[in-house]
């Protein structure tokens, strides 16, 4: 894919994938809906990455779906579907274990057994993960965008400088949300310096599955993973029933995070054309993608980040 073809496709897809997902939510804040609302976030801001990486591959760089890693692959990828849907208990755990260490929390897992009522504790946290693949194709809707398509694309070659610039470009994206009552900072530069952390740390995780696995599945399904058993068991077990702050259970939850990531990076796990070699997808050559779009360009180059 030539360099100008490459640029253009992604300032197309920032410029969808912002304008859509903020038009979206600023719409909704003025008409009074609330964007906690799961209905409310579906119809206005969860599916815009994908939109916007399917108008660019379809319509603007003509690319394709080749490297888009649609393909489930359960067979090849199956230690990367197991890491993603259970990796979110693992981090609940270190969480709680470490706010448990500091004196912010005194283990006590009787308000697993009050979230659902007649439903006992270890059954609620069994359902929550059994409906993590039911709602991966939800989450999708960002990983399609984000992993699937913008991470391949800025900084060619250079894997973790692309994993970077897309985990802080994905928290940009939701800083609206810190100023329309989704999220709320005592101090919100604080705040949100520690919230894009946060972000920061998931696309590596996110990342490190995608380009290992060679399907976006495993990354959607850790996503889901991430809102549903993650934010969830932290904030019902540490926030509501332990009493401790939102925004120190953020901090406490990034600490296991950061560790997990810096095992990832240093061990080389985010290193270029690692998609494929474990059984992943295959993605499609550079040249092959860039005849695609440019067949008569004299200089190609390739539109892989570094994956």
């Amino acid at each position: 894919m030539t360099m100008d073809v490459r640029t253009r496709g992604v300032a197309v897809f920032l410029l969808l994938s912002f304008g859509l997902a903020w038009g979206g939510m600023f719409t909704a804040a003025a008409l009074g809906m609330s964007l906690v609302n799961p209905l409310v976030q579906l119809a206005t801001i969860a599916f815009t990455p994908a939109i916007a990486a399917v108008v660019v591959r379809v319509w603007v760089t003509k690319e394709g779906f080749a490297d888009a890693g649609l393909a489930v692959r359960v067979r090849s990828a199956w230690p990367y579907y197991l890491a993603a849907g259970l990796g979110p208990l693992g981090l609940v755990a270190a969480t709680a274990g470490l706010a448990a260490i500091l004196g912010l929390w005194t283990p006590d897992l009787s308000a697993l057994d009050l979230a659902v009522p007649g439903v006992p504790g270890w059954l609620f946290v069994v359902l929550l993960v059994a409906a993590m693949p039911l709602l991966a194709p939800l989450f999708a809707g960002e990983e399609l965008g984000w992993t699937s398509y913008l991470r391949m694309r800025v900084f060619p070659g250079r894997p973790v400088a692309a994993t970077v610039a897309t985990g802080l470009i994905w928290a940009v994206w939701h800083y609206p949300l810190a100023f329309l009552g989704y999220i709320e900072f005592g101090n919100v530069v604080l705040g949100l310096l520690v919230w894009t952390v946060s972000f920061l740390l998931q696309e590596i995780v996110l990342s490190w599955l995608w380009l290992n696995s060679g399907t976006v599945w495993t990354a959607s399904l850790a996503h889901a993973g991430n809102n549903l058993v993650w934010s969830l068991l932290n904030s019902i077990l540490l926030t509501e029933a332990g009493g401790v702050d939102d925004f120190v259970v953020m901090l406490v939850g990034t600490v296991p995070l950061a560790a997990l990531c810096g095992w990832i990076v240093l061990s080389g796990r985010l290193r270029a054309d690692r998609t494929g070699r474990r059984g992943g997808a295959r993605l499609a050559s550079p040249n092959v993608r860039a005849a695609a779009v440019a067949p008569d360009a004299g200089r190609v180059r390739s539109g892989q980040a570094g994956a």
